[in-house]
């Protein structure tokens, strides 16, 4: 039996002959008659068969590349419309079809649009020249197709003039969205601006930025990569070359230009990832010689190819690598497999196109199933004629079943919905008409009615967007390798209106995962803590990575720059992923050197609660009343405690209490001790004082209380205004790099800088009038050590100012608390422990009779000076009184006679020890 169907095959073969188009009819691959005839448009054959460069006659040539997947887009058509045929849609009408074979060639094309475009019912089937074509009736109504956008733009420009409606299921060139140069074009797919912008989105998410383009030299070619340039510069994606091949396969540089595609792609090692907008016989070319090369890459397919068995079937394909595509949305074509398994070969068949892929069939009933496509593709390279034979009918019938292998599901949709969209239009206008009269209407009715119409595939609702597209959406497929056989799988699908991918489950996130495992960049990866330096490359893609700086981070890879940190609470290292939180920072209670300045000040408190003990125990004693007396003394120590006490405020988190508090508690209590510091100085230098002139401005000067009450209330004036008008806040320094200061603003400077020199001021006064007492009676002396007590007072605030100025941080407090205690201690030590140290170890002379004689030897000395000089004797020469208190008031005239050793005595005795005279009996003070 297959050696019969071999030897008729081979009598078919002879027989053939390469004869052209002859008649108009020859031209038509299938048709059937019908009330409304739709027109088609397929490319059936990949070329047109010629052996000269250019053609010199315009002749039709004969067509050869049997495309099975084309072919069964035909049968796609011829089933949807006899699904409407059977159904109740079109009650009365019948749908009539004629189909002609485009051969991939657009002047094939267009010879049979001009045949749909002649008049209707016209035996020589003429197109007429006409200034308005509202009224003319052309041989179909409407046309489907053609697949590739060249060969649509081409035949939409003819069918314009007549205002034709066309539907396209596979041209998606952008610019036939353009209503104004296709005013009569719709297609049942997205244009190809949603699958380049998928395609880019893809990329991108993949992480490739460097990457190569190959697409054809025609329109369709050059819109899809001049959008995807587009596309890639706003993904930040970069092409590294772009090659174009020639559009049709009748190009005789074919063969070199796709040698130097792949000699391009082996050059180009970095480039990994290869976007390619070709048709199925270019791919199919391609990856042959990719596969003979050995060339490994990732393929992004378009949907021209995407799912074509023609090339998941070439031998050993999956040396070329990953191919991912994108394929237009699947619907339920379960009617068209029934279709497919009950077809069969009648003689009586207008269908061509059944009968060549019968003979071809036939010439390869010896093949398996597996190279049967293959085996057809190579028979009819040759131009074959049918010959009718039941031999083939039985063989036909026997394979049938192969077909639907080669079916793809997204282009059989939409070739039903292109039917369907047609067919639910022509109910539309018919429902007033009766359009089982072919003059019922004209084209151009119809396409006003199908822009608007809705219409279903029994399961979905569609309808025209105002571009004329249908937005279905893409499937995003893999090709994988299952049992030994390349397939291709459903990956995802891309949402065009939310431009996102919709992942059914987790083993699809994982395909998703693996794709970034594919390098494809012209640079190493910048990891995160780094960033893109770009050089001088024409690319962006192409560049170095840079360490980011201090206070800046990146936390992804390849980030073009670094991200400041907020200086107010953040921070980062150099090359740093992340910023790190602030530590707030200020003098802590814990921290070591606090711990230390408040030992400091509770010793300094310590020392001041004793001084307190023994004056108090030792009130009576000459050295205490002395010194002004317990009151004075105790007002002394008061400051002193108030002073080490206020040390503590500049410790622990500043609050607005503490801030206010610190500085004018110091500041108060400072003034308050060196205010009575000062009226012991100027007392002491009026005691000792002979110069009368002196002693007269002094007397005039010295009033201690109000002296002391004057310069504290100056310093509370001072203080009260800074804290009306700008007192110290809380402040958060936020201009270190790593930490946040928590410190006390001052509020002004200029307040702050006249309270310390205010202090200082009575400071200087204190330390003239204590300088000039210092030769006192020794052991008696306080202005000696008075003024040693404010030199440390000024050597301590007068290195504190440089100090302060260029210290910062949290230890800005604790300068000042260390000159507080400097100066604290200074003078409290030098005013205290010389008296301590009498009172303690030098018991002996801290009595009355040697403070009396400690007075009279200095007094002595001092007369017997001041006696050499004749105006300190005119001086001394007026009565000198002293008033007794045991006298009840009598006064004790000296007479001017008395010696100037006396005088002196008694003045001392007035002014300096007044407690002495009280306890010394009369003869005593007589005697002496």
């Amino acid at each position: 039996m297959a050696f019969l169907i071999i030897l008729i095959t081979c009598f078919v073969i002879i027989l053939a002959t390469s004869q052209p188009c002859q008649t108009p009819d020859d031209f038509v691959a299938a048709t059937s008659p019908g009330h409304i005839i739709i027109g088609g448009l397929f490319a059936i054959h990949e070329k047109m068969l010629s052996s000269e460069d250019s053609p010199r006659r315009p002749q039709i040539q004969e067509c050869v590349g049997f495309e099975i997947s084309v072919f069964l887009q035909t049968l796609a058509m011829i089933h949807s419309i006899e699904m409407i045929n059977n159904s109740t849609l079109l009650s009365g009408v019948k749908l009539g079809y004629e189909i002609y074979d485009t051969c991939t060639e657009v002047p094939v094309a267009m010879a049979a649009t001009l045949r749909f475009l002649s008049k209707f019912n016209c035996s020589r089937e003429t197109v007429e020249f006409k200034c308005d074509y509202s009224s003319y009736m052309p041989r179909v109504k409407a046309v489907i197709g053609s697949g590739y956008s060249e060969i649509t733009m081409a035949v939409s420009r003819m069918l314009n003039l007549q205002l034709m409606p066309q539907v396209g299921y596979e041209s998606t060139a952008e610019i036939l969205s353009d209503k104004i140069r296709f005013p009569s074009f719709l297609r049942t797919v997205p244009s190809d601006f949603h699958q380049i912008k998928a395609m880019a989105h893809l990329i991108q998410k993949s992480g490739w930025n460097w990457i190569g383009i190959i697409t054809t030299d025609d329109d369709y070619g050059q819109l899809a990569l001049n959008t995807f340039i587009i596309q890639a510069e706003a993904n930040n994606v970069c092409i590294a070359f772009k090659e174009v091949l020639p559009a049709f396969l009748s190009d005789n540089t074919i063969e070199v230009r796709i040698n130097r595609t792949l000699k391009k792609i082996i050059l180009e090692a970095q480039v990994n990832v290869i976007v390619v907008f070709l048709r199925q016989f270019h791919v199919f070319d391609l990856f042959n010689k990719a596969i003979e090369m050995n060339i490994n890459k990732m393929w992004i397919a378009s949907d021209n190819w995407s799912t074509a068995t023609k090339i998941t079937t070439i031998p050993n394909v999956k040396k070329i690598g990953k191919v991912v595509g994108f394929a237009f949305r699947r619907g339920n074509i379960s009617s068209f497999h029934s279709f497919l398994q009950n077809l069969h070969l009648l003689p009586s068949d207008s269908h061509k196109l059944l009968h060549e892929y019968a003979m071809h069939l036939s010439a390869c009933a010896y093949v398996k199933d597996t190279d049967l496509s293959r085996c057809i593709f190579n028979h009819s390279q040759r131009t074959l004629a049918y010959k009718a034979n039941k031999a083939i009918e039985r063989n036909f019938v026997m394979r049938n079943d192969f077909l639907w292998d080669y079916a793809e599901p997204g282009l059989i949709h939409s070739i039903q919905l292109a039917v369907f969209a047609l067919g639910y239009a022509i109910r539309d206008l018919c429902q007033a008409r009766d359009c089982q009269n072919p003059n019922a209407f004209q084209p151009w009715e119809l396409l006003g009615v199908l822009k608007n119409v809705t219409f279903t595939d029994g399961w979905n609702s569609f309808h025209f967007d105002a571009h004329g597209d249908l937005n279905t959406g893409y499937d995003v497929v893999l090709w994988k390798e299952i049992n030994g056989h390349m397939t291709v799988t459903k990956m995802a699908e891309y949402d065009l209106q939310n431009d996102v991918f919709i992942i059914p489950d987790q083993e699809t996130k994982n395909e998703f995962r693996n794709l970034k495992q594919i390098q494809s960049k012209c640079s190493k990866e910048c990891s995160p803590g780094q960033m893109k330096k770009t050089t001088r490359s024409q690319h962006i893609c192409c560049y170095e990575c840079e360490n980011c700086p201090e206070n800046h981070y990146t936390n992804q890879t390849d980030m073009p720059h670094c991200l400041l940190c907020n200086n107010k609470t953040h921070w980062a290292p150099v090359r740093s992923t992340m910023c790190f939180e602030k530590e707030v920072e200020y003098l802590n209670w814990n921290d070591s050197l606090a711990i230390l300045l408040l030992i400091l000040s509770l010793l300094g408190i310590i020392f001041v609660l004793v001084v307190g003990i023994i004056f108090t125990r030792n009130l009576n004693t000459p050295v205490v009343k002395s010194s002004g007396g317990l009151r004075v003394c105790y007002v002394i120590l008061l400051c002193h405690f108030l002073n080490f006490a206020s040390t503590s405020f500049f410790i622990g988190e500043p609050q607005d209490f503490t801030c206010k508090t610190r500085q004018t508690m110091f500041g108060v209590s400072f003034t308050l001790c060196i205010s009575c510091i000062l009226t012991k100085s100027l007392k002491i230098l009026l005691a000792f004082s002979f110069d009368p002139k002196l002693q007269k401005f002094l007397k005039c000067l010295y009033r201690p209380i109000l002296i002391i009450f004057t310069c504290t209330g100056i310093q509370v004036v001072i203080c009260t205004l800074w804290l009306i008008f700008a007192a110290p806040t809380v402040e958060v320094n936020v201009s270190l790099p790593r930490v946040i200061i928590l410190e006390c603003e001052e509020g002004s400077i200029l307040a702050f800088g006249t309270m310390l020199g205010y202090i200082a001021i009575l400071a200087f006064i204190c330390f003239i009038f204590a300088f000039k007492g210092r030769k006192l009676p020794e052991n008696y002396n306080e202005a000696k050590f008075i003024t040693f007590g404010m030199l440390i007072y000024f050597i301590a605030w007068i290195t504190f100012i440089p100090i302060y100025a260029t210290t910062f941080g949290k230890y800005v407090p604790a300068v000042e608390i260390i000159v507080i205690l400097i100066s604290n201690y200074g003078i409290l030590c030098c005013t205290f422990i010389p008296k301590c140290y009498v009172i303690i170890c030098k018991q002996e002379i801290n009595t009355k009779s040697a403070f009396l004689k400690m007075i009279y030897s200095y007094s002595s000395h001092s007369v017997s000076s001041i006696a050499l000089s004749p105006a300190s004797l005119d001086s001394m020469s007026g009565n000198v009184t002293m008033t007794n208190p045991s006298s009840s008031g009598k006064s004790a005239t000296w007479q001017k006679s008395k010696d100037l050793q006396a005088q002196a005595f008694a003045h001392i005795c007035r002014e300096n020890a007044t407690s002495v005279s009280k306890t010394l009996p009369r003869k005593r003070m007589s005697s002496i």
